[in-house]
């Protein structure tokens, strides 16, 4: 494998910082491809899926608040997407768009609540409405004109290119979301606003963790700078916020579709970022003794987000609760003096009946030091607990049972393409799963004796991706990191906690915001 990258190739590999074995290890991975992760249920309410009462509730609201008095708590938000991909839509008709002809008409004949008709018909709702007509006006053009002569360019133009507004080259952090008599908020802003309510170390200090591409760090930063002073006094709190970049040394290199690799024009190596999974590096330095991971278009309008605030501090006392067990379990452990048989089979109750994992199989003959180090090994790892959605059919990930490479079972968030779905006992499980991952996360990363964990030891490196991309209009293949939540998390410990559906509102699409949790009023 070492023989097709060249001397160049290797000196660009070190230029960007990357090991040339684990670009070699990439290669090999197009070649050999990753196996499905193997299904063994459906986590469900029943099994694997934790309810919380309603006294529970106040329980573990009141048990976070008292824990964040002393505790730095973290919000962390994945905030590096570029915001053009929430107008693909619109770009790809942009691009074939060339008039009022009646063919060219027919492209707005989908009326449905994703398409670009729908768009255009309501773009007044937009809360970015006002500065586009500002926008208008600076390029000389009059709105009622060019709309009434489906002159849909020109306004595709203002919004999203040079022209205009450059909706297309401002991260999602700084698309303007929501409404509020007179003030606009950002999907910058709103994590702002919910981190106020629920991410407060002591009395007033909140810290949130944005990461970013680099051309948008100092975007962020002036945005943060103009807002500040009126967030900080409207909660009376203080700020700190803190970027990050996804390093080049976490791309991956592209190859053709006979795996060799990709070259530009130049000759040079092409190389992709690595998906959510190159977070886990951003991550890692945090210091943090509980995290809150948030995706940046999830947010709500404020008429929307009790339930948000709520199930945020429900999740961080659930994790503060387990946390609490395996660490006074852990000091029993190493006590000099051997825990007799019926405190070990105590902890192995909680291993399997609380943190949700069964054992290999050949453990049942084990010895009682065998069983002790098990049982270390399996409490000191990093804890998570994952709120989870009732599925309605949106794409992407879910809970699931999996048997992992020890033979073990434990409870996993899983993609729809690492199934094997031409299985149909496979197929069968995921069809029939009843809850949906919406990447709503509370971490501790910090063990027993408050030494932060190295979180790339707990990666499982089978659990990536390879896509199909278009580069230049050439196909070629593409390679994701194990997810952030994934794979990349495989060996945490993991709880999963059922969470309403009104606390996942994404903007996937610009027609989101046209949903009633976007909008200032009914």
């Amino acid at each position: 494998m070492g023989a097709i990258l060249t001397t160049d190739d290797q000196r660009q590999i070190a230029e960007r910082g990357m090991n040339l074995k684990d670009v070699e290890k990439q290669l090999q991975n197009f070649q050999d491809g990753f196996p499905p992760i193997p299904l063994v249920a459906a986590a469900t309410v029943k099994h694997g899926i934790q309810q919380v009462t309603a006294k529970k509730i106040e329980e573990l609201v009141e048990l976070y608040r008292l824990y964040s008095e002393d505790h730095k708590v973290v919000k962390f938000v994945p905030a590096s997407g570029a915001a053009s991909r929430m107008f693909k839509h619109l770009y790809e008709f942009r691009s074939v768009y060339r008039g009022t002809s009646e063919d060219q008409l027919d492209l707005l004949k989908d009326r449905g609540p994703d398409s670009v008709y729908y768009f255009f018909e309501n773009i007044r709702e937009f809360s970015f409405f006002p500065k586009f007509m500002d926008a208008c006006e600076n390029r000389g053009l009059d709105f009622e004109t060019i709309m009434n002569e489906s002159r849909y360019e020109k306004i595709l133009n203002t919004l999203l290119t040079e022209k205009g507004m450059e909706f297309g080259n401002l991260p999602k952090a700084l698309i303007p979301f929501h409404t509020y008599g007179d003030e606009v908020r950002t999907a910058f802003a709103e994590h702002l606003t919910e981190a106020a309510h629920y991410a407060i170390t002591g009395k007033k200090h909140c810290y949130i963790h944005f990461t970013s591409l680099p051309q948008h760090v100092e975007l962020m930063e002036t945005h943060f700078r103009e807002i500040q002073k009126s967030y900080e006094e409207k909660f009376n709190i203080e700020y700190h916020i803190s970027y990050s970049i996804q390093q080049p040394s976490t791309d991956v290199l592209a190859v053709d579709g006979d795996n060799n690799p990709f070259r530009d024009e130049s000759g040079n190596l092409v190389f992709r970022p690595g998906g959510h999974g190159a977070l886990l590096n951003n991550l890692n330095k945090l210091d943090a003794d509980l995290l809150i991971i948030k995706n940046i278009d999830n947010v709500c309008h404020d008429r929307f987000k009790e339930d948000t605030y709520t199930y945020k501090m429900v999740l961080s006392g659930c994790l503060i609760a387990i946390q609490d067990q395996i660490f006074s379990f852990l000091h029993g452990l190493e006590n000099p003096t051997q825990p007799s048989m019926k405190v070990i089979d105590n902890i192995w109750s909680f291993v399997e009946n609380k943190l949700e994992v069964t054992p290999p199989p050949e453990a049942q003959s084990w010895r009682k030091e065998e069983k002790i180090d098990y049982l270390i090994k399996k409490l000191n790892r990093p804890i998570r607990v994952c709120g989870m959605v009732e599925n309605e059919g949106e794409p992407g990930g879910g809970p699931f049972w999996v048997k992992n490479h020890d033979g073990s079972i434990s409870l996993q968030i899983v993609e729809a393409s690492q199934i094997d779905r031409q299985n149909t006992d496979q197929e069968y499980i995921l069809q029939n799963s009843t809850h949906f991952n919406p990447v709503d996360l509370v971490c501790s990363t910090k063990d027993y004796k408050g030494k932060t964990f190295d979180l790339s030891r707990f990666v499982d490196p089978q659990t990536g991706f390879i896509t199909e991309k278009s580069i230049d209009g050439k196909v070629v293949k593409a390679q994701e990191l194990p997810g952030l939540w994934n794979g990349s998390m495989s060996d945490w410990n993991t709880i999963f906690v059922e969470v309403p559906l009104t606390t996942f509102n994404p903007v996937k699409i610009i027609n989101d915001l046209l949903r009633p949790e976007h909008r200032e009023f009914q």
